[in-house]
């Protein structure tokens, strides 16, 4: 199955002609719902516990709002008109309504579910892969909806406001608006539309030079009538002008001139929503736990009033100390997989509790942790100087506000946080739990002999993998850095590079990190380090010991495990784009890589075979012999995995982007012919499930847990029912923001405010 032959005409003329979209484009109305199930762990939360979760909750939910405006120029306005419409009416109220304008059952049930998509995703992007979904009915037929529901009738000028903002957008399909990229390579609301790559690394040059993290920024680009560019980077806060007193932060409030182009530092970027945050968190702060909680809330309440990353960089400090807490919860500008760049963090919040079986088995890696390390493939010079050890807990999520929920956590990401003082590894159980429950006849591209033990053993050697990438994987490794001062983290003489034989060529300046350094490799590379870790390390048996398997469950888990790296691999393929040769998803690209490994290795340990399916379609079977994983597989892998760390630790870009970009390479070369196997993937591709949430409520000054059913309705009902108080400020805020936003997705030719 190919991309569409036209664009924009594609979309409108299929939506006139009543056809629906590129399969690619569109959420299935069969897709699958489930429902984050956390009722006993919060049960068991006391009054002050749950009273500290509610309002970092309500404080996550709040931030959360912020992906938003991080995602297209129209995802603040789609959220506006669906939190409108729902709020006049419940999905089941507005069916009957649908149905008495000629929809078919089938075309409401696609437009529920496409509303789901966008509040699960907090946006028409998926988060998993960042790629555009569109309604899979007539735009005609949705707006005749919408422009007679309730709400419509209540404010029929805004409404109508809101869809004429939105509607075309939220069914373009014009090749550029497709994917998230940077320029000519799709939509980025982290940059004005005019921005280019060149642009970001310039851009990335002036923060590195001023010693300013981008991880809360976005830029944005003005060209004067002679060409000359003029940048301003806008730091996310709630402040705008300069208090009297301030943070670190004011001084770097000013005009610069760097490099022949003109540089602006201001700040207030989603100052409303964030003011919101704030208000939160000095309410959960009268609940916290311990003195290191409050002294956390402190600095993140300081961080988004004011714009500092330091601020939160020293939040994350007393994160680190706060050991084994009740309720665990993180907040910020996190991670960034979805900056075209790689530097730019999405707004992420997350709050959950404390799943004490797991967690024990966690701890007992932990204290093996530093026996375990020395089993990597690199030189001890290589690992950092001291191991630090960290938290490793499994959670039940409460509330994970952001575009997506992952299935594990290592965090703090600032590089000199991890080196010198810690981290955090956190699984989400409860999340894992969604993940384990795919049914055998979905179970694509496996032998049928297979597909019994895989599915038995995916959710154990799923948590044997999640607990190695992010303790073992993140958690490990140096990187060879020169301080402001001069001075060197390692030993330049005795230090020997294992891959050349020679002294140590290359480093860390001061003000570089990793994803400043590797930009726009530096989140997949670092996510094939840490998977290939868990494939690694997973063949030791103390491992498996800690999680209780021996003998033929263990050899069985180790199998599984690597033949569930080798099929993701291969469905990977979904989340590359032939015409950019580009990939669009962190994760996927890293398995695809890995498989690239295990196949060169050779000797029929990996054989990936096109074939046709019972249906008479195309089909594919991914092969793994078992009695060659330690004897050939390993090797390969230890090859591998040396070369990506110490490619890591000296820093050194060019080697690192051939060694990766060659692997991640998707051509049609034989004997795998990837790029026909991709149409064959997507072909037989499943939607990932959508997570319901549930909510919490102060009613009076207890807690209550409010819990939906696992369906496209209950997730929108969850939505509904998550700011009660505030709803239709929040869509002012929201389109209000996005609508002084706008001047920077269109003409680049303005003439720019003066420096």
């Amino acid at each position: 199955m190919g991309e569409p032959e036209a664009g924009s005409e594609f979309a409108s003329g299929a939506a006139a002609a009543g056809l629906m979209a590129d399969t690619q484009y569109i959420l299935p109305n069969d897709i699958g719902v489930s429902s984050l199930d956390c009722r006993e762990a919060f049960r068991l939360l006391s009054p002050t516990e749950r009273l500290y979760a509610h309002y970092l909750s309500r404080a996550a939910w709040y931030g959360g709002l912020a992906v938003l405006l991080q995602t297209s120029p129209e995802a603040p306005y789609i959220y506006a008109l669906l939190s409108r419409l729902f709020r006049a009416e419940d999905p089941d109220q507005l069916r009957q309504r649908a149905l008495a304008q000629c929809l078919t059952e089938e075309e409401y049930q696609a437009f529920l579910v496409y509303a789901a998509g966008v509040y699960s995703n907090m946006g028409n992007y998926k988060s998993f892969g960042d790629t555009k979904f569109v309604p899979n009915l007539p735009k005609e037929k949705l707006e005749g909806v919408i422009l007679c529901s309730v709400a419509a009738q209540q404010q029929p000028e805004e409404m109508r406001r809101l869809w004429q903002n939105c509607g075309d957008l939220m069914f373009s399909l014009e090749p550029r608006l497709r994917h998230l990229g940077l320029g000519k390579e799709g939509v980025t609301t982290y940059f004005s539309e005019n921005c280019s790559m060149e642009d970001a690394k310039l851009a990335q040059d002036f923060l590195d030079s001023q010693n300013l993290s981008a991880y809360n920024t976005r830029l944005f680009k003005e060209v004067d009538p002679d060409g000359k560019a003029y940048y301003e980077v806008r730091l996310a806060s709630v402040l705008y002008k300069d208090p009297f007193l301030d943070s670190e932060v004011a001084p770097k409030l000013k005009n610069y001139e760097f490099q022949g182009s003109h540089f602006r530092v201001t700040r207030g970027d989603y100052g409303p929503i964030l003011q919101k945050v704030v208000e939160h968190l000095e309410k959960a702060k009268a609940y916290a736990a311990n003195s290191l909680q409050e002294q956390m809330l402190a600095q993140y309440m300081d961080s988004f009033t004011h714009g500092s990353i330091e601020a939160h960089k020293k939040g994350s400090r007393f994160w680190i100390q706060d050991k084994g807490p009740i309720v665990e919860s993180y907040i910020g500008f996190i991670e960034s997989y979805r900056d075209p760049f790689g530097s730019r963090g999405e707004f992420e919040g997350f709050v959950a509790m404390v799943n004490k079986a797991m967690s024990a088995k966690f701890k007992r890696l932990v204290v093996s942790a530093e026996q375990l390390l020395k089993e990597l493939p690199w030189p001890p010079a290589f690992e950092k100087d001291k191991f630090l050890t960290p938290d490793f807990t499994s959670l039940d999520v409460l509330t994970f506000a952001g575009s997506g929920i992952p299935a594990g956590i290592n965090i703090p990401n600032y590089d000199d946080l991890r080196q010198t003082e810690g981290f955090k590894n956190v699984s989400l159980g409860n999340v894992l739990a969604v993940a384990y429950s795919t049914p055998r006849e979905k179970l694509t591209f496996l032998e049928e002999e297979d597909k019994d033990l895989f599915t038995r053993w995916k959710g154990p050697s799923f948590d044997v993998q999640v607990g190695l990438h992010e303790l073992l994987g993140h958690g490990s490794g140096k990187l060879f850095a020169q301080d402001d001062k001069g001075a060197f983290n390692f030993d330049q003489e005795t230090v020997i590079n294992p891959e050349t034989g020679e002294q140590i060529q290359s480093w860390y300046r001061s003000g570089e990190t990793w994803d400043s350094k590797f930009s726009t490799i530096a989140s997949s590379y670092e996510e094939c380090r840490a998977e290939s870790v868990g494939l690694y390390l997973c063949l030791n048996p103390q491992v498996l010991e800690i999680f209780g398997f021996e003998g033929t469950d263990a050899e069985d888990v180790i199998y599984v495990n690597w033949l569930n790296m080798l099929r993701a691999g291969l469905l990977a393929l979904e989340f590359y784009t032939p015409e950019a040769a580009s990939w669009r998803q962190a994760h996927m690209q890293a398995r695809y890589v890995i498989l690239r490994v295990l196949l060169e290795a050779g000797q029929g340990l990996v054989t990936v075979t096109p074939t046709m399916g019972s249906d008479g379609r195309p089909d594919a079977r991914v092969r793994l012999d078992r009695s060659k994983i330690r004897s050939v597989g390993k090797p390969a892998l230890e090859r591998f995995l040396r070369r990506l760390q110490v490619l890591k630790s000296t820093g050194d870009v060019v080697a690192g982007r051939a060694l990766y970009e060659g692997y991640a390479a998707v051509t049609n070369s034989p004997p795998e012919c990837f790029l026909t196997l991709r149409d064959t993937v997507l072909l037989r591709k499943e939607s990932r499930k959508l997570i319901v949430q549930p909510n919490t409520r102060l009613e009076g000054s207890e807690v209550q847990l409010l819990e939906y059913e696992a369906s496209a309705a209950g997730l929108i009902r969850s939505f509904c029912e998550r700011f009660p108080e505030d709803g239709p400020e929040l869509e002012e805020i929201l389109t209000r923001l996005a609508a002084a936003d706008a001047q920077f997705w269109g003409d680049s030719s303005r003439t720019p405010v003066a420096y």
